[in-house]
C-alpha cells in the first residue's frame, strides 16, 4: 500500500464508520431497540474492515520507485558537515 492508498483507506474507513453509526443509531431509535443498534453497528465495523484493512490494488495505484543497487553505490549517503558541531552564539542582553 502506498502513501496515497494509506491516506485513501484512512479517510474510507472515517467516512464508513461515521455512516454505520448514525445508520444504527436511526435504525435502533426506530426500532426501539438498542440491540439492533449494536449489531447494525458492528456489521458496519466488520464491513469497514474488509474493505480498507486488506492491501487491494485501489489502495496501490501510486507506488514508489525504489533505486537499483547499483545506483545506490553510484551516489554515497553525504557525510554530516562540520558546521552542525559549532557553538551558538552569546546572546547579547
Amino acid at each position: 500500500m502506498d502513501w496515497q492508498g494509506q491516506k485513501l483507506a484512512e479517510q474510507l474507513m472515517q467516512i464508513m464508520l461515521l455512516a454505520f453509526a448514525v445508520i444504527a443509531f436511526v435504525g435502533g431509535y426506530v426500532m426501539a431497540s438498542f440491540q439492533m443498534m449494536i449489531l447494525i453497528y458492528a456489521g458496519g465495523v466488520v464491513f469497514t474492515t474488509l474493505l480498507t484493512v486488506p492491501n487491494w490494488p485501489l489502495f496501490n495505484r501510486h507506488p514508489l520507485t525504489w533505486l537499483d543497487p547499483s545506483e545506490v553505490e553510484k551516489h554515497p549517503k553525504p557525510l554530516p558537515s562540520a558546521n552542525v558541531t559549532q557553538k551558538k552564539k552569546p546572546v547579547k542582553k
